[in-house]
C-alpha cells in the first residue's frame, strides 16, 4: 500500500475530545471539553422550532446567508466600534475552527513561520502543521501569564508571516491589556506580520478586565483577521456557527478556502441564530454576570479544597496544579485518565497546551449548572485519598 500522509505523525489526537469520550464511558462529570450543560436563550430555540418546519433547508450562499451576515455585521460592528460590510468583510464558517483553518491557509505558504503563545489551544499547532508552517512558540509566564516583550520581538525577528493570539486566552484565562496588544500591534506593523485573532471568549470577561479588539488598534485593520463564533456567547457549541472578519483584500482569499472546504454553514441554524445577534446590550451584561456567578462557585470551591489554581480574567477555564495528588513519575495524561475513573471528574492534561515540559497542570472548565459544579467539587473533595 502507498504511504499515507506524514503530517499526522507530527500531532496526536485531541486530548480534549479524548477526555470527553472517557467521561462519557465512565459517567464522569465533563469539566474537560468546554461546553455548557444549560440551554441557549429561548429566542433561539423558539426560532429553531419554527425554522425546522418552514426552512430554509437548502444550500446557503457560500459566504453565509445574507440576512445572517447583516445581523452579524451589525452586532460585531457595535462591539468593535467599526462599520462592517457584510458583503465583503465577513464569511460565515463551520465554527471558529474552520475560520482559523481557512485564514491560516489563505495567509501563509508552506515553510512560513507563525508565532503562538504557550500555553495555547491545542488546535493551533495542528492547524499550522497541516498548512506546512513552522510554529514559533512564545512563552506566557505563570502565574499571571504575561509575555516578555524582548522574547516576543525575538520571535518577530525570525521573520514571522503571522501570529495567532487567543484573547481572552484559552487555557490561561488571561485577558491581554490594551497596552500589551498595542505592543504586539507595533511589532506586527514593524515586521509586516498578520495577526490572526481567536476571539471566541470576547464576552466572557470578568470585573477589572476589558477586552480590546486587535483590529481596532492603529494600523491593524489592514493586517488582522478576527475569528470568532456564536458557540460560547449563545451557548450553542453544537450549532457550529463561526465567522471571520477581515478587510476585503484578505477576505477574498479566505472565502476561496471556505468555499472548497465547507461550501457553507447550515442554513436552518443561521436563520435560527439571528435573534441572538439582535439581543440588546442587557443580554451581554446578564451573560457576563452568569459566568461570574459560575466562576465564583468553582474557584471558591477549589480554594476551599486547597487545590492550587490560577484565577482567570476571562474565559471559563481554570488551570490547577495537580502535583500534590500525582504519583511519582506519573504523566498528566495518565493522571487525568485515572481521575476520570476514580474521582468521576474529567479535565484536560496541561501538556495539551504547553510547549514547555509541563506535566503537573490540568485545565477545568466551569460552564455548568450550579448543581453540576457543586457535585464536581464534592467528588474532588476526596481527591487525595481516591488518587492514592
Amino acid at each position: 500500500m502507498q504511504e499515507t500522509s506524514r503530517r499526522n505523525s507530527q500531532f496526536t489526537e485531541s486530548l480534549i475530545r479524548r477526555m470527553t469520550r472517557l467521561a462519557l464511558a465512565s459517567n464522569a462529570i465533563n469539566l474537560a471539553q468546554g461546553f455548557p450543560n444549560f440551554d441557549p436563550p429561548k429566542a433561539l430555540t423558539d426560532r429553531l422550532a419554527e425554522v425546522s418546519a418552514g426552512g430554509p433547508h437548502q444550500y446557503p450562499i457560500t459566504m453565509g446567508a445574507p440576512n445572517f451576515r447583516r445581523a452579524l455585521a451589525k452586532k460585531c460592528g457595535r462591539f468593535m466600534g467599526r462599520t462592517l460590510d457584510p458583503e465583503t468583510e465577513i464569511v460565515v464558517t463551520i465554527g471558529s475552527t474552520e475560520a482559523m483553518v481557512d485564514t491560516i491557509f489563505a495567509l501563509t505558504n508552506p515553510g512560513d513561520r507563525v508565532a503562538l503563545f504557550s500555553p495555547s489551544f491545542e488546535n493551533y499547532r495542528a492547524q499550522l502543521i497541516m498548512a506546512g508552517c513552522e510554529p514559533v512558540f512564545v512563552p506566557l509566564m505563570p502565574p499571571d501569564f504575561r509575555f516578555d516583550p524582548e522574547v516576543l520581538e525575538d520571535a518577530f525577528r525570525l521573520g514571522l508571516k503571522a501570529m495567532i493570539i487567543c484573547n481572552p486566552s484559552n487555557p490561561s484565562g488571561r485577558v491581554f491589556t490594551r497596552e500589551e496588544l498595542s505592543l504586539i500591534a507595533q511589532l506586527c506593523v514593524k515586521y509586516d506580520t498578520y495577526a490572526i485573532m481567536d476571539e471566541v471568549y470576547e464576552h466572557i470577561v470578568y470585573e477589572g478586565n476589558v477586552h480590546t479588539y486587535m483590529n481596532s488598534l492603529p494600523g491593524m485593520w489592514e493586517r488582522t483577521v478576527s475569528c470568532s463564533s456564536l458557540s460560547k456567547t449563545y451557548s450553542i457549541t453544537g450549532w457550529r456557527l463561526g465567522y471571520a472578519i477581515a478587510p476585503w483584500e484578505l477576505m477574498v482569499r479566505i472565502k476561496q478556502y471556505h468555499d472548497f472546504n465547507a461550501v457553507g454553514a447550515a442554513s436552518p441554524l443561521m436563520e435560527a441564530a439571528i435573534p441572538g445577534l439582535e439581543m440588546p446590550d442587557s443580554y451581554y451584561r446578564e451573560f457576563a454576570d452568569h459566568y461570574a456567578h459560575m466562576k465564583r462557585i468553582f474557584i471558591d470551591g477549589v480554594r476551599s479544597l486547597g487545590i492550587p489554581f490560577t484565577d482567570p480574567q476571562g474565559t471559563y477555564f481554570v488551570l490547577a496544579d495537580m502535583s500534590p495528588y500525582m504519583k511519582k513519575g506519573q504523566s498528566d495524561v495518565a493522571f487525568c485518565e485515572e481521575m476520570v475513573e476514580k474521582v468521576g471528574v474529567a479535565c484536560v492534561p496541561g501538556s495539551s497546551f504547553f510547549r514547555e515540559n509541563v506535566n503537573h497542570i490540568v485545565r477545568f472548565h466551569f460552564a455548568k449548572k450550579d448543581e453540576t459544579l457543586y457535585e464536581a467539587l464534592e467528588r474532588l473533595s476526596d481527591l487525595k485519598r481516591k488518587m492514592a
